[in-house]
């Protein structure tokens, strides 16, 4: 055993003092609180419409419509659950605006948040 060469001297003070900001105590606050949170996650798996699928759709209804008919009008027939209404929307407008410029379908909306009117692409007077 080697034994230490210079002793040092150890001096004990009887008072304490701490010190801590705003942000040392909220960060303490958030740490605990994270401990004492499950951490356990749950992804539910849901059904996404695929762009293809509500373009294939879109193709079809084409068929169908003469005159401005509203787009959810017609998304109600394919939606089997309501947890697919987010995507099938989403997808279905994805889908109208290429459609739109591919010039297959009009599309409309007569006002902000209102609903979306499609009909069959009108050959206008400058197209080929």
């Amino acid at each position: 055993v080697f034994e230490r060469g210079a002793p040092e001297a150890f001096i004990a003070t009887e008072d304490s003092t701490f010190s801590a900001t705003l942000y040392d105590l909220l960060s303490a606050y958030a740490d605990m609180r994270v401990r004492g949170v499950n951490s356990s996650i749950t992804i539910k798996q849901r059904r996404v419409w695929a762009l293809k699928e509500a373009r294939d759709i879109l193709q079809r209804l084409i068929g169908e419509i003469d005159d401005w008919t509203d787009l959810d009008h017609w998304l109600i027939q394919y939606i089997t659950m309501p947890e697919e209404r987010a995507t099938a929307i989403a997808s279905s407008f994805a889908a109208s605006l290429e459609l739109v410029k591919e010039r297959f379908i009009d599309l409309k909306q007569d006002s902000a948040f209102g609903p979306l009117m499609l009909r069959k692409a009108v050959a206008k007077a400058g197209d080929a």
